[in-house]
């Protein structure tokens, strides 16, 4: 096996957040790389940068409106990566030991346009931004998204943090507590902007909790991107016994599935039996 075909394979054996994680690095050491070659010609670094950038600026935003995405994968320094990827590494393994890898990409995404469009929004309506416009990068409103879903959606969990247990809904609190009361300290856009991925992450949860996934037309759009779709066809084919059996089998897993979730919200997912974990481990990944 090539060096290559290694590669791909460790990257294809990843979890979608470690491959996530993967990405912020690579994008974090990437521009450093460029960096060199920007010196030694004597050219101003953001003559790039400030296209990736998200400018709190509408009309300099209209331009740029991908910026709304590339934002999250850059990074000011190692320890604004560092504490992004721990959070989004422990909050992605517990949201993907409950649902599958779209889930993640839907609250991710979404809590990072979220962030940005907060962050906009705020310049343009609090008096205190008046004649500021500062660019944001990071991936935290994103990363807050997934957080707080899924202390959202399981808040009775517990972990371990430090040398206590703490109900995942405790922890969620304290981290958009420190959020907003950091507002008038410094880095007030980027607060915001976790705020609003924190929100999305909360909405996202409470919608999915009574089955409404806000993330559907959201999924469309990137599997229309990345996965071509094929189009449907406009007649629908006669049902076969085993494709009413089939059904039937879907519907049986979903009630279990659900009864799982129940319990875990009710009584944190240490509750589970090792069976139900096994199932809920083996439904996520189909």
């Amino acid at each position: 096996m090539s060096l290559m075909d290694n590669l791909k394979y460790r990257f294809a054996s990843f979890s979608i957040a470690e491959k996530f994680i993967l990405i912020n690095v690579v994008c974090y050491l990437l521009p450093m790389l460029v960096n060199v070659l920007f010196f030694l010609f004597n050219i101003p670094s953001s003559a790039y940068m400030e296209w990736l950038q998200l400018s709190p600026n509408l009309w300099t935003f209209i331009t740029r409106p991908w910026t709304l995405l590339t934002y999250s994968f850059i990074h000011s320094g190692f320890f604004h990566l560092l504490w992004n990827m721990v959070l989004l590494f422990y909050a992605g393994r517990l949201l993907l030991n409950l649902f599958p890898d779209r889930i993640f990409i839907n609250n991710y995404f979404l809590g990072v346009i979220s962030g940005g469009l907060i962050f906009i929004s705020s310049y343009a309506l609090f008096p205190v931004f008046t004649g500021t416009y500062p660019p944001m990068i990071g991936a935290s409103a994103g990363v807050m998204a997934v957080f707080i879903f899924i202390c959202t959606y399981t808040p009775n969990q517990e972990i371990r943090f430090f040398f206590v247990n703490l109900k995942l809904k405790y922890l969620g609190f304290a981290f958009f507590f420190l959020d907003v009361i950091q507002i008038p300290y410094g880095n007030a856009g980027g607060h915001l902007a976790h705020i609003g991925g924190a929100v999305l992450g909360f909405f996202y949860a409470r919608q999915l909790g009574v089955g409404r996934d806000i993330g559907t037309g959201f999924e469309n759009v990137w599997h229309a991107i990345f996965k071509r779709k094929h189009l449907k066809t406009v007649y629908r084919a006669p049902q076969n016994k085993s494709t009413i059996n089939k059904k039937s089998d879907d519907s049986n897993n979903q009630n279990m599935i659900d009864a799982i979730l129940d319990k875990i919200s009710k009584s944190g997912y240490d509750s589970l039996s090792k069976e139900e974990k096994d199932y809920l481990f083996r439904a996520g990944k189909e």
